[in-house]
């Protein structure tokens, strides 16, 4: 008996072959405009980055071709199947009822041709060598039909790995579904002036350093002397090398900037925030891209919280970056699933996390501050750290192995260390608002993350021997989402275990002693 025409193996889109064919013609194309238009030596070395980009193109559009030879899948009453290698065959299975986000993503070749990526996640980790199910690629209604269809039976049978698809209604018809774009709730749209928010930072150098790389071997394989224009602009010796430096750091700072602002109107142009209401349901979905497009939906029954993180060097500029703490998305994807909002200002992440939480807003919240002795740590710790060096540097310079400036030198780093150790400590805040646990902490990025109360699955009280001597002590709250662990550092100890028995209602009942007082219980365990 033949399987049924649902469940019938199926391959990946045939113009997939179309596209890498034109892929491999227009790598080529940089290389046969150099030597027959601009007249450049054909050898390897005056070539070989054009080259390169040939090879690459060649081999990837090979790569890709031979994945659509061997690449099949079928969805089943119970699975989603994948068939995939060519030399060492694969075969993987995802259970419906495990999958928990179906993504769509587009590159701009795929635009062209109406192709979708189609990313099927079910909660892995990449630490564990664990990987989505990527269908790389499927015609633009395939991959919408093919999410319609998860999202179905994802909801038909309900568990406790839920979809993001846990949102829509089964008794819905697919027609009502499509239109449902009519209940959403637009939270947040694209604004280009966040673009500056996205400009300032160290990787513009990175920037600079990889267009200016990109563009003297580019240049240099058209047979332009860059070398020789760059020398010829300014009488360079007259200048000095100061001037020089700061004229250097300058341009490629600038240009960073411009390439790091380019880059995020690419990333972010159309970027929308809005939830969708199915029923009794909701979801948010993230929109974003001009040439490259990502849709991700977060189903708020998944959500555990939300975290709004405040950069130490912009914190001037009142710059943040926006977070769901959620099961089901890796944290530490570089595509940053989690983030529903691009790094913009503090006053929109509150206002969004606002409309995402309603009235009883835990953002909204005084937070706790921490006793003194907090600060007395961090200026120990600050002090410490800066005296290592000199202490190390001191003997060499007296032996006069070294100049005898150096130990002075480092001992410069005391006074910031102390102003790193008042700015962290002017971050430490806790509040307990409703049903979540709020913490704030952090130097280098001062983050406020606001954590349902039940899902902390786990909840610690640690002691250091400095915070034993100081009458301090850290609660960390462990959950199935997000970074895991939240801690509430340097809270005194006589109030550590009633904030702990607070953030986790419920887990520590059973561990109290009865009679005890509940700081002596867990402090003596």
């Amino acid at each position: 008996m033949s399987e049924p025409a649902a469940e019938q193996w199926q391959r990946l889109s045939s113009r997939v072959v179309w596209v890498d064919v034109l892929v491999s013609v227009l790598s080529l194309l940089p290389g046969v405009a150099a030597i027959w238009v601009f007249g450049a030596d054909p050898s390897l070395t005056a070539l070989w980055p054009l080259a390169f980009v040939a090879v690459a193109g060649l081999s990837g559009a090979a790569a890709d071709i031979l994945r659509w030879a061997f690449t099949t899948y079928r969805l089943t009453a119970m699975d989603i199947e994948q068939r995939s290698g060519v030399f060492v065959r694969r075969h993987r299975t995802l259970h419906r009822d495990r999958v928990r986000s179906v993504d769509i993503a587009t590159k701009l070749r795929h635009r062209i041709a109406g192709l979708r990526i189609v990313t099927v996640g079910a909660g892995q980790q990449a630490g564990a060598g664990e990987a989505a199910l990527v269908l790389d690629a499927l015609s633009a209604a395939d991959a919408a039909a093919l999410r319609e269809d998860l999202f179905n039976t994802t909801v038909a049978s309900p568990s406790p790995t839920a979809t993001t698809a846990d949102v829509l209604d089964t008794t819905d018809k697919r027609g009502e579904r499509e239109g449902g774009d009519r209940a959403a709730e637009v939270l947040a749209v694209f604004k280009p002036w966040w673009a500056v928010y996205n400009m300032f930072s160290i990787w513009a150098y990175a920037m600079a350093a990889g267009l200016l790389w990109g563009g003297f071997w580019l240049l240099s394989s058209f047979g332009i002397d860059v070398v020789g224009v760059v020398a010829n602009m300014a009488d360079w010796d007259s200048l000095g090398w100061v001037v020089i430096t700061i004229l250097v750091l300058a341009v490629t700072g600038l240009l960073g900037a411009l390439g790091l602002g380019v880059n995020f109107l690419l990333g972010y142009w159309k970027f929308e925030l809005a939830r969708i209401r199915t029923g009794d349901h909701s979801h948010l979905r993230t929109r974003r891209g001009l040439l490259s497009t990502r849709e991700v939906l977060r189903d708020e029954l998944r959500m555990r919280g939300l975290s709004i993180s405040e950069p130490l060097l912009w914190r001037w500029m009142r710059m943040a970056d926006t977070n769901v703490i959620t099961t089901g998305l890796n944290a530490w994807d570089p595509q940053e699933p989690t983030a529903i909002l691009p790094r913009g200002p503090v006053t929109e992440s509150h206002r969004v996390a606002g409309k995402i939480f309603g009235p009883e807003n835990p953002f909204e919240a005084t937070l706790t501050k921490h006793p003194r002795t907090a600060l007395r740590r961090r200026l120990w710790w600050g002090t410490a750290g800066s005296a290592a060096a000199p202490a190390a540097l001191l003997l060499p310079a007296l032996t006069g192995v070294i100049p005898g400036w150096m130990p002075w030198a480092a001992a410069a780093a005391w006074p910031p260390a102390l102003l790193a150790a008042v700015v962290a400590y002017r971050a430490l805040g806790h509040a307990i608002a409703d049903e979540y646990v709020v913490v704030r902490s952090g130097l280098l990025s001062r983050t406020t993350s606001a954590l349902r109360r039940d899902a902390v699955s786990t909840v610690a009280v640690r002691q250091s021997l400095l915070q034993r001597r100081l009458g301090l002590a850290t609660v960390s709250a462990m959950t199935a989402a997000g970074w895991s662990t939240y801690e509430i550092p340097d809270v005194p100890t006589d109030q550590a275990a009633g904030l702990a028995s607070d953030a986790a209602p419920g887990v520590l009942c059973d561990f109290i002693e009865q009679g005890r007082p509940l700081a002596s219980t867990i402090m003596a365990k």
